[in-house]
């Protein structure tokens, strides 16, 4: 069966969350989206468990169900904060769970711990790494720990403002239980494939959405082909790789972090610019937030372009949603975007089909062509998207409008964009 999952997700219990995060909102939208499978998310908050105890239904394949049938698998992701070698580490993990009372044994142990979970859904606890991973494999060792996002500065595994250049530091005994890493927006497989010590893992992407909107839910999503739709079919696929196709990416350039940069001063900067300036911002002189593309330089050890044997595929694009808003000039919530998407839809069954499998004649014949033009050079990469950088999400520009720090700039207003 072909599963087309997102497994990162958050309620409405996350800070900076939509309001009206809840299971039907989901469902209606994964469904418009192609997804068939999600994580819930945020089950170590109470009021969100009771509400997912309420509206989702356990049987023995340890995947959960709607009154309607949309699956669900349990899922949560934890902020680990804790000191290490005089260093405070800030490491993101997705939690996936077989049950309700293996989560709840979960929730007992964080609480035990000191950890607020009333406080967000996404608790942060200072448990170091290596201990986390081998306190939840006591609990239940079909429990599945992926680091999160695992390049963005801030709050990842290899992120440049807190993280670690090798993966055996972070989780240094339990990196055994580790199995697969989710490259997060701003980063895309044939990146990751740079660097020969993270052959071994299972490269997934998920959306991190903290809204149910179509340019948000299932923006990345892991494609599988089980035999056997279970949890722990789908467990044994992200340990062994087999049952896992691919991965639906977007353009990394799109992500919040992919370039390096200053927002406070609107400064992007690809990484040879960035080491010009010793990563120092040239209008304010603060250091700059050091990017995914800078970080991947510094820990690969093999050329741009390299395939490692057994590669799995993946597609790039770009939510239709935003593709949709760029022709029409229009705001990505707008009546007259939603009214073209709906009709594309309508035509193709889901958003996954418009964007990678519906022929250019046909999409041109159901909405502007414009729209079909922009989607071809969606498939073909012809897009250049505004690289994000420092917390703010790349764009897509026209080609007049490209911009690239490749020279040195003299003057606040060349930085300017």
């Amino acid at each position: 069966m072909k599963i087309f999952a997102d497994l990162h997700i958050h309620s409405r219990f996350s800070r900076a969350t939509s309001s009206d995060l809840n299971i039907t909102n989901l469902v209606k939208y994964a469904k418009m989206k192609g997804l068939n499978l999600l994580g819930t998310g945020d089950f170590t908050h109470p009021s969100w468990l009771k509400e997912l105890k309420e509206e989702l239904k356990e049987n023995e394949s340890g995947i959960l169900k709607t009154n309607g049938g949309f699956s669900f698998v349990l899922s949560s992701e934890i902020a680990n904060v804790y000191e290490q070698n005089k260093e405070i580490k800030r490491i993101h993990n997705i939690l996936l769970a077989p049950d309700f009372e293996t989560v709840e044994q979960i929730n007992e142990m964080l609480k035990k711990k000191g950890v607020d979970i009333k406080a967000d859904g996404r608790p942060v606890c200072n448990i170091q790494a290596n201990e986390f991973v081998e306190i939840l494999k006591e609990i239940n060792e079909s429990i599945e720990i992926i680091p999160a996002h695992i390049w963005t500065p801030w709050f990842s595994l290899f992120g440049s403002k807190s993280g670690f250049n090798h993966i055996e530091d972070c989780f240094q005994d339990q990196t055994k239980n580790i199995h697969a890493l989710e490259t997060g927006l701003s980063s895309d497989p044939a990146m990751n494939w740079r660097l020969s010590s993270l052959d071994r893992f299972a490269l997934v992407s998920f959306s991190d959405a903290h809204s149910f909107w179509p340019w948000r839910l299932g923006r990345e999503a892991t494609i599988f082909d089980l035999k056997n739709f279970t949890y722990s079919e789908l467990i044994k696929a992200l340990r062994t790789k087999n049952g896992l196709e691919g991965t639906i990416e977007v353009d990394p350039a799109y992500g919040k972090y992919h370039y390096d940069g200053h927002r406070e001063c609107n400064v992007l900067l690809p990484p040879k610019e960035a080491i010009k300036y010793a990563n120092i911002c040239p209008v304010c002189k603060k250091k700059l937030t050091i990017g995914v593309l800078h970080r991947v330089e510094e820990l690969a050890d093999r050329p741009e372009g390299f395939v490692p044997k057994g590669a799995k595929k993946f597609y790039s694009i770009l939510p239709l949603s935003e593709i949709v808003a760029f022709v029409l000039h229009a705001n990505v919530n707008s009546a007259k975007v939603w009214e073209e998407y709906e009709k594309l839809i309508k035509a193709f069954g889901c958003e996954f089909k418009v964007l990678l499998e519906a022929k250019i004649k046909e999409i041109e014949n159901i909405t502007n062509p414009k729209i079909a033009e922009m989607i071809s050079k969606t498939r073909e990469k012809r897009l250049f998207i505004r690289p994000g950088y420092d917390g703010v999400y790349g764009e897509i520009v026209n080609k007049e409008k490209k911009i690239y720090y490749t020279n040195a700039q003299k003057t606040l207003g060349d930085f300017k964009i």
